[in-house]
């Protein structure tokens, strides 16, 4: 099975280099990495070549003319020009440890997505993480117990590890809460779909309409809690003028269970 992650990212270039040397760590090989840049301007097209130079991982830049927020063309764009059976979407201001890639494939199965947990840092340990100055993916038990004492991090327990499988499955038409910080879609599920709807202009709920349509057409939720953490960094607030309309996209989705492929999606960029 060939795993294709797929990291959206918009001018945050130290927060990037960060991610991509978490992926850098996998513990397994994946197919390929693909950055879905929605209009970043030079410094982060220069990070990425660095990283490219290095030949650490399998990494493609796939980038698109900043025209507003639009996570959903550069998503649609990135699948497009990959190649794996198994698609992973993560921010590009989440940090990974290294079963991350491992515990995606462990966790894939036929008629299922899987959404993963994550945990939110503040700003001041953000500004840390991005210097170097701390390194949390190296962090120990007491450590993390500390940073939660002080305020840092909204809670630890998702960086438990709980085995089993039967349990991942009591949720399966539950859409609130899937998003593309840390989630995996078969491809052949992505593209009956026509992937994410381009209509979402702005920010918010263009993940959500993805899960509902998914669901519509039979494909459950997994939950990856206590498996599948990332550490999320801090960013100021997303500008949601927009989110009213998306809101309402969403509630004529949640409405209509005929309604599967996306208007504006994935065969934009396909050929053939």
């Amino acid at each position: 099975m060939k795993l294709s992650i797929i990291v959206t990212t918009y001018q945050r270039p130290r927060a990037l280099d960060k991610v991509l040397a978490s992926l850098a760590t996998q513990t397994v090989l994946f197919h390929e990495l693909i950055v879905a840049d929605d209009g970043s301007g030079p410094e982060t097209a220069d990070l990425i070549q660095q990283w490219q130079a290095r030949g650490s991982i399998p990494l493609r830049h796939v980038w698109q003319e900043d025209r507003g927020f639009r996570a959903a063309a550069a998503r649609n764009r990135a699948v497009a020009a990959s190649e794996g059976d198994y698609l992973v979407f993560l921010d590009g201001d989440c940090l990974v440890f290294p079963d991350f890639a491992a515990r995606h494939l462990a966790l894939a199965e036929s008629g299922y997505l899987v959404i993963g947990s994550r945990l939110l840092l503040n700003r001041e340990i953000t500004e840390s993480v991005e210097t170097g100055a701390v390194l949390p993916l190296n962090w120990g038990w007491l450590d993390w117990q500390r940073t939660r004492h002080a305020g840092q991090v909204n809670r630890i327990f998702p960086l438990l590890r709980l085995p089993g499988q039967s349990w991942r499955r009591l949720r399966p038409w539950r859409w609130q809460g899937i998003r593309t910080f840390n989630l995996g879609v078969w491809r052949r599920d992505f593209e009956r779909v026509n992937g994410f709807d381009e209509t979402f202009q702005g920010w918010g709920h263009e993940d959500a309409d993805l899960a509902v349509r998914l669901q519509h057409t039979g494909i459950r939720r997994k939950d990856g809690q206590f498996a599948l953490p990332v550490l999320h960094l801090w960013h100021p607030e997303n500008d949601r003028r927009q989110e009213v309309e998306n809101q309402r996209r969403l509630r004529l989705r949640l409405d209509d269970r005929a309604s599967i492929r996306a208007e504006l999606g994935l065969d934009r960029y396909q050929s053939g």
